[in-house]
Protein backbone atom coordinates (compact mmCIF):
# COMPACT_ATOMS: atom_id res chain seq x y z
CA UNK A 1 0.00 0.00 0.00
CA UNK A 2 1.33 3.50 -0.94
CA UNK A 3 0.43 6.86 -0.51
CA UNK A 4 1.29 9.64 -2.80
CA UNK A 5 0.26 13.42 -1.67
CA UNK A 6 2.43 16.54 -3.27
CA UNK A 7 1.63 19.95 -2.48
CA UNK A 8 3.27 22.01 -5.46
CA UNK A 9 3.27 25.54 -7.53
CA UNK A 10 4.99 24.10 -10.38
CA UNK A 11 2.38 22.17 -13.31
CA UNK A 12 2.49 18.44 -13.75
CA UNK A 13 2.72 16.39 -16.71
CA UNK A 14 -0.88 14.39 -16.51
CA UNK A 15 0.36 11.70 -18.64
CA UNK A 16 3.40 10.76 -17.03
CA UNK A 17 1.66 10.96 -13.53
CA UNK A 18 -0.96 8.82 -14.75
CA UNK A 19 1.63 6.21 -16.47
CA UNK A 20 4.26 5.78 -13.50
CA UNK A 21 0.84 5.21 -11.14
CA UNK A 22 -0.55 2.70 -13.21
CA UNK A 23 3.21 0.85 -13.71
CA UNK A 24 4.02 1.15 -9.72
CA UNK A 25 -0.02 -0.62 -9.30
CA UNK A 26 0.49 -3.58 -11.23
CA UNK A 27 -1.68 -6.26 -10.44
CA UNK A 28 -4.50 -3.67 -8.80
CA UNK A 29 -6.65 -4.16 -11.31
CA UNK A 30 -8.38 -1.08 -11.45
CA UNK A 31 -6.52 2.57 -11.64
CA UNK A 32 -9.22 5.59 -11.72
CA UNK A 33 -7.77 9.21 -11.94
CA UNK A 34 -9.38 12.53 -12.18
CA UNK A 35 -8.22 15.98 -13.10
CA UNK A 36 -9.18 19.40 -11.92
CA UNK A 37 -8.83 22.29 -14.41
CA UNK A 38 -9.41 25.97 -13.65
CA UNK A 39 -12.73 26.50 -15.18
CA UNK A 40 -13.92 30.04 -16.34
CA UNK A 41 -17.10 30.70 -18.58
CA UNK A 42 -17.34 34.03 -20.84
CA UNK A 43 -19.77 35.42 -18.00
CA UNK A 44 -17.13 35.35 -15.39
CA UNK A 45 -14.21 36.62 -17.37
CA UNK A 46 -11.59 35.02 -15.30
CA UNK A 47 -8.36 36.51 -15.14
CA UNK A 48 -6.47 33.80 -12.90
CA UNK A 49 -7.08 31.88 -9.67
CA UNK A 50 -5.01 32.21 -6.53
CA UNK A 51 -4.34 29.39 -4.27
CA UNK A 52 -3.23 29.48 -0.96
CA UNK A 53 -2.40 26.73 2.01
CA UNK A 54 -0.42 26.14 5.04
CA UNK A 55 2.93 24.12 4.10
CA UNK A 56 2.62 20.66 6.59
CA UNK A 57 -1.11 21.58 8.04
CA UNK A 58 -2.10 20.69 4.27
CA UNK A 59 -0.35 17.93 4.01
CA UNK A 60 -1.06 16.47 7.06
CA UNK A 61 -4.96 16.89 6.10
CA UNK A 62 -4.52 15.29 2.87
CA UNK A 63 -2.16 12.63 4.21
CA UNK A 64 -5.19 11.56 6.87
CA UNK A 65 -7.98 11.43 3.77
CA UNK A 66 -6.17 9.23 1.87
CA UNK A 67 -5.75 6.74 4.90
CA UNK A 68 -9.13 6.56 5.79
CA UNK A 69 -9.48 5.89 1.67
CA UNK A 70 -6.85 3.20 1.78
CA UNK A 71 -8.70 1.50 4.39
CA UNK A 72 -12.26 1.98 3.60
CA UNK A 73 -11.83 0.92 -0.06
CA UNK A 74 -8.57 -1.98 0.40
CA UNK A 75 -6.68 0.41 -2.01
CA UNK A 76 -3.02 -0.67 -3.71
CA UNK A 77 -2.00 2.98 -4.09
CA UNK A 78 -3.38 6.65 -3.64
CA UNK A 79 -1.79 10.06 -5.71
CA UNK A 80 -3.23 13.30 -4.66
CA UNK A 81 -1.77 16.03 -6.62
CA UNK A 82 -2.61 19.76 -5.52
CA UNK A 83 -1.40 22.87 -7.09
CA UNK A 84 -1.00 26.38 -5.01
CA UNK A 85 -0.13 29.69 -6.81
CA UNK A 86 -1.38 31.80 -9.32
CA UNK A 87 -3.25 29.69 -11.45
CA UNK A 88 -4.48 30.44 -15.33
CA UNK A 89 -7.99 29.58 -17.27
CA UNK A 90 -7.75 25.85 -17.92
CA UNK A 91 -4.53 25.32 -15.99
CA UNK A 92 -4.67 21.58 -14.08
CA UNK A 93 -5.62 22.33 -10.57
CA UNK A 94 -5.18 19.06 -9.37
CA UNK A 95 -4.80 15.32 -9.95
CA UNK A 96 -6.36 12.21 -7.98
CA UNK A 97 -5.82 8.66 -9.05
CA UNK A 98 -6.62 5.49 -6.96
CA UNK A 99 -5.50 1.97 -7.69
CA UNK A 100 -7.48 -0.91 -6.28
CA UNK A 101 -8.30 -4.83 -6.92
CA UNK A 102 -11.83 -3.87 -8.42
CA UNK A 103 -12.99 -0.84 -10.47
CA UNK A 104 -16.02 0.06 -8.24
CA UNK A 105 -13.33 0.84 -5.31
CA UNK A 106 -11.24 2.68 -7.45
CA UNK A 107 -14.09 4.74 -8.45
CA UNK A 108 -15.33 5.11 -5.66
CA UNK A 109 -12.53 5.72 -3.65
CA UNK A 110 -11.72 8.48 -6.11
CA UNK A 111 -15.38 9.99 -5.85
CA UNK A 112 -14.66 10.21 -2.02
CA UNK A 113 -11.45 12.07 -2.26
CA UNK A 114 -12.56 14.85 -4.85
CA UNK A 115 -15.73 15.47 -2.57
CA UNK A 116 -13.50 15.94 0.27
CA UNK A 117 -10.88 18.15 -2.00
CA UNK A 118 -13.99 19.89 -2.81
CA UNK A 119 -15.31 21.06 0.35
CA UNK A 120 -12.77 20.03 3.14
CA UNK A 121 -9.11 20.25 2.42
CA UNK A 122 -7.34 23.48 3.67
CA UNK A 123 -6.88 25.16 0.46
CA UNK A 124 -8.07 29.08 0.35
CA UNK A 125 -8.89 29.96 -3.62
CA UNK A 126 -10.05 33.19 -4.69
CA UNK A 127 -10.85 33.97 -8.31
CA UNK A 128 -9.65 37.54 -9.99
CA UNK A 129 -11.79 38.99 -12.60
CA UNK A 130 -10.62 40.72 -15.79
CA UNK A 131 -12.70 43.77 -14.49
CA UNK A 132 -10.84 43.55 -11.06
CA UNK A 133 -13.43 41.90 -8.86
CA UNK A 134 -12.15 39.36 -6.78
CA UNK A 135 -14.57 36.65 -5.16
CA UNK A 136 -13.32 33.96 -2.48
CA UNK A 137 -14.73 30.70 -3.49
CA UNK A 138 -16.49 28.61 -0.80
CA UNK A 139 -17.79 25.12 -1.04
CA UNK A 140 -20.84 25.11 -2.56
CA UNK A 141 -24.12 23.06 -0.79
CA UNK A 142 -23.73 20.02 -3.19
CA UNK A 143 -20.07 19.56 -2.53
CA UNK A 144 -20.70 19.12 1.42
CA UNK A 145 -24.15 17.52 0.63
CA UNK A 146 -21.88 15.04 -1.41
CA UNK A 147 -19.05 14.45 1.19
CA UNK A 148 -21.69 14.53 3.98
CA UNK A 149 -23.54 11.68 1.79
CA UNK A 150 -20.57 8.96 2.42
CA UNK A 151 -21.04 9.22 6.48
CA UNK A 152 -24.20 7.06 5.60
CA UNK A 153 -22.70 4.95 3.29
Amino acid sequence: MSIDIRVQSAAFDLGAEVNAFATAAQGAGAVVSFTGVVRDLPERALAHMEIEHYPGMTEKALSQIAKEAMERWHLARVLIIHRYGVLAPDAQIMMVATASPHRKAAFESADFLMDYLKSRAPFWKKEVRYDGRVDWVDAKDEDEAALAAWKKR
